[in-house]
């Protein structure tokens, strides 16, 4: 398990950059969650961007929960990569629900897929817009890392932010639909204080 994080973290860093700040949480019953932030000043646009990655969830592989007895090592690994502006909102307050997403198939025993809607019950930082994301396809920003020796390898789950109305239009008519919504209204799905798409 702690090789496995040594190489995720290694992989974070090589895409990333060196994090400037890191914070753990750990729930009853699970492993040790840490979120490190990585700010980008080099992106292009007019604002520097924040990015925030789980680094834990890939320790062990997520379970079909309806299996009897999990595989210690076949199954899917993931982190989770979330991107926003930086210095628009409080937005390092989203460690604790990032952390407490990236414990949930050990807590609720989910698999965490692209397409899949998480939801927080809460603001995912003060005054946010967002009480859930939509899990998009990854490879973009950082590779899957090959583990070798029959396991699956880890794969970097971005999240894209949601309000609720988009979350529950989104249930109604797929992740596909949404982010076509959003590409055709030329969405800022890193701005941490947008409104919701328009949807009718």
């Amino acid at each position: 398990m702690e090789k496995v994080l040594a190489l995720v973290e290694a992989r974070l860093r090589s895409a990333l950059g060196e994090p400037d700040a890191r914070a753990s949480v750990t729930f009853l019953g699970t492993d040790r969650i840490e979120v490190l932030r990585f700010t980008d000043t080099e992106n292009g646009g007019d604002r520097p961007v924040v990015r925030y990655a789980t680094l834990g969830m890939s320790a062990r592989p997520m379970t079909d929960p309806t299996s009897v007895v999990a595989d210690p090592v076949e199954g899917p690994r993931a982190e989770l990569v979330l991107t926003v502006r930086a210095g628009l909102a409080d937005t390092d307050k989203v460690l604790r629900p990032l952390a407490v997403l990236a414990a949930s198939p050990q807590v609720e025993g989910l698999v965490v897929a692209p397409g899949a809607s998480l939801d927080t019950g809460e603001p995912l930082w003060p005054g946010a817009p967002f009480t859930s994301v939509l899990v998009a396809e990854p490879g973009g920003l950082v590779p899957d890392l090959e583990l070798g020796e029959g396991m699956d390898p880890v794969r970097f789950l971005p999240l894209l932010p949601m309000t609720p109305n988009e979350a529950a239009w989104k249930r109604v008519h797929g992740a596909q639909a949404l982010e076509e919504r959003w590409l055709g209204a030329q969405t800022d799905l890193r701005d941490p204080l947008r409104a919701s798409v328009r949807l009718d």
